[in-house]
């Protein structure tokens, strides 16, 4: 009896031992502030997946985390991913997390392309946002070799542009996955953005086509009213008044078009910037510029494609802080139209 008695007691010992051992294992291990990232591949067993939790020490002990699954067949919905888990972090935590396939939220850059930015201006936005370099941005502007978006077809080839896709690059806030990103996908990922409002203008296309346009003549007209016009209300008004002076052979004399060949925009331009050899400069030049000056709004691609009819020919703006235009259908009441702008100006 005694031997049997001591016989019993040792087994008693050994099964506490054991199922200490067991209920050790499964524990936290100690806590600890820095997340750890764990990735989960696709078709990965519970085996391996329970070695990977103890390999970034998130567990004890993967052998008893095998024993586990097995026993309560958790393990049958672990779904692929990228996680996160401090140490510390429970078992059944870990467990929950992948099964529910709650996984690390994916590191986004975000940035915002006001309406009327150049590449230029887009190019230091997005380097400052998303780390990409300036020149690989404008690289990607100026050699897009994309085929999954038309419009790009649409950019006359040979065209004397300063920057390839300047107009169709739509100014817009964006968020996209920092892994892997580039130069060239942010470049696409804009020009869809283009396509995708264009195709919220109904029958934009048969409207082109009825007004023997092109789209690329659109964008550039869109992308002129973007720059002249600050009140919503005279962007139809003032897209008519530049193509009132495209019929009449006038040259279109927009500041803006001088403004886009400066380094740095100037408040006010000297007569000898309007001097300068470009075919952009449309104080020198009869007709549109070779392409856009600016990323237009949808509100100034719709006021270009459906333009307001009048008989103006000229526009000053009002320097009474409005910011809207004095319009006129002579240059005789052009004249007056800038003496009482003056005149606000001294009010």
């Amino acid at each position: 009896m005694k031997k049997l008695a001591i016989a019993v007691l040792v087994l008693i010992l050994v099964a506490g031992g054991v199922v200490f051992y067991v209920w050790n294992g499964l524990q936290p291990v100690q806590s600890a502030e820095t997340p750890i990232e764990f990735t989960v591949e696709s078709g990965m067993s519970t085996s391996s997946i329970a070695d990977l939790l103890e390999e970034k020490g998130l567990i004890k002990n993967a052998l008893i985390l095998k024993g586990y699954l097995k026993v309560t067949n958790e393990g049958n919905r672990l779904m692929a991913g990228t996680y996160e888990a401090v140490p510390g972090t429970s078992i059944q935590e870990l467990l929950s997390k992948m099964n529910n396939g709650d996984v690390k939220p994916e590191e986004m850059v975000h940035f915002t392309i006001p309406e009327g930015y150049t590449v230029l201006q887009m190019a230091e936005t997005i380097a400052r946002e998303s780390g990409i370099d300036e020149k690989d941005f404008l690289k990607a502007v100026d050699q897009y070799k994309g085929s999954d978006v038309p419009i790009v077809d649409e950019i006359p080839k040979g065209a004397e542009l300063r920057h390839r896709l300047e107009g169709y690059l739509f100014p817009a806030t964006y968020d996209l996955p920092k892994k892997d990103l580039t130069a060239e996908r942010i470049v696409e990922t804009m020009l869809k953005e283009t396509e995708k409002r264009l195709a919220e203008i109904p029958d934009w296309q048969s409207q082109l086509k009825a007004r023997g346009m092109s789209l690329h003549e659109l964008m550039t007209i869109a992308s002129l009213v973007e720059r002249e016009v600050v009140a919503d209300q005279e962007r139809a008004l003032v897209a008519g008044v530049i193509y009132n002076r495209l019929e009449e052979n006038m040259r279109l004399e927009i500041d803006a078009t001088v403004q886009y060949l400066l380094d740095k925009p100037k408040e006010r331009l000297l007569y000898s910037d309007l001097e300068v050899e470009s075919p952009y400069n449309t104080y020198r030049q009869k007709g549109l510029p070779p392409g856009p000056i600016s990323s237009p709004s949808l509100a100034s691609i719709q006021a270009a494609l459906n333009p307001e009819k009048s008989d103006y020919l000229f526009y000053v703006t009002k320097k009474d802080g409005t910011q809207e235009h004095l319009f006129a259908k002579t240059y005789k009441e052009h004249l007056k139209n800038i003496e009482i702008s003056k005149k606000m100006a001294q009010q």
